[in-house]
């Protein structure tokens, strides 16, 4: 065993070497603004009564000092462990964009399986995993069910007010989300940018008129904000349209008398023919990341 390996199995408690049950929930799967967080909460099966208890309770229902409340509460609970994934909306944007697609809810699988594998290695005994559904129960019951055979999992709709472990791990989602919008650091530096962005859901007035003031003709958003949502091609109608050449097509060959093709970029990365979007995204070899994540290219003239 490596030394972190046996760090990690020397700090987990007691209680961890028996059954155990874990509750998984996420938090900001709607919002145009901001990460997506998948956390998870996990106890002794012999706690499960006692956890029930606690209070907890699906966090939409709950005001936010008592989410705060109830979160500092559980952290301090030696019976109780917890862990969260923070997915960036830079991370989810460049996902649902990519020329080989991933959409929100094999993302949502992932980072699912992600928190149990995480704690399975940490040496904690998970016998019955409790889960939110994304997409059909039975099928990503089953997904689960394959990767992690020792384990039963229940995967149910409205699962955080079905099962107090749930319910827990619905609080820690939601208050690692608000905390890491409280604590966001723009990494643009534009003038009069604020952050009265609201709730970040599409529906929100504060959030459109937040979108619609921090939109910029070429460079589309601030990093903030998943450039991937439908919600976001509304803004960009009257977009720069961005031109690129590419020295070569994909099969090596020219495209023209100079050995150059032209590609425009409509909307600043929204394209609204799949064709066209997979191949501006293919035609980009050896630029930077940063640009190619963003479709943006040097511009020598308007």
């Amino acid at each position: 065993m490596g030394s972190e390996a046996a760090a990690a199995a020397a700090a987990i408690p007691e209680w961890a070497s028996k059954p155990c049950i874990m509750g998984i929930d996420e938090a900001g799967r709607g919002p145009v603004l901001g990460p997506m967080v998948y956390g998870c909460l996990y106890c002794a099966r012999s706690y499960q009564n006692t956890l029930a208890t606690l209070s907890f309770a699906d966090s939409k229902t709950l005001k936010e000092e008592k989410r705060e409340e109830l979160f500092e509460s559980l952290k301090e609970n030696d019976s109780i462990g917890w862990a969260v994934d923070v997915i960036d909306p830079r991370e989810l944007s460049a996902k649902m964009l990519k020329k080989n697609k991933i959409n929100l809810n094999e993302i949502s699988h992932d980072s699912a399986m992600g928190l149990i594998d995480r704690v399975l290695n940490m040496g904690v005994l998970l016998t019955e995993v409790y889960i939110d559904t994304v997409g059909d129960a039975g099928k990503y019951e089953a997904k689960l069910s394959k990767v992690f055979p020792s384990v039963k999992f229940v995967v149910a709709k409205k699962a955080d007010s079905l099962y107090p472990v749930v319910s827990g791990a619905s609080i820690v989602a939601k208050v690692t989300r608000d905390q890491a919008l409280r604590d966001w650091v723009l990494d643009e530096t534009a003038e009069n940018m604020h952050r009265n962005f609201g709730s970040g859901y599409p529906g929100d007035p504060q959030t459109k008129s937040w979108l619609s003031d921090h939109k910029h003709s070429i460079f589309g958003f601030p990093t903030l904000v998943r450039f991937s949502w439908g919600t976001c091609t509304t803004y960009f109608k009257d977009g720069v349209e961005v031109l690129w050449e590419s020295d070569k097509d994909e099969d090596g060959g020219s495209n023209n008398q100079n050995g150059k093709r032209q590609l425009k970029l409509s909307n600043v990365g929204f394209t609204t023919s799949k064709m066209r979007s997979e191949e501006i995204e293919s035609s980009g070899k050896g630029r930077s990341r940063f640009f190619q994540a963003r479709k943006l290219e040097h511009l020598a003239y308007f």
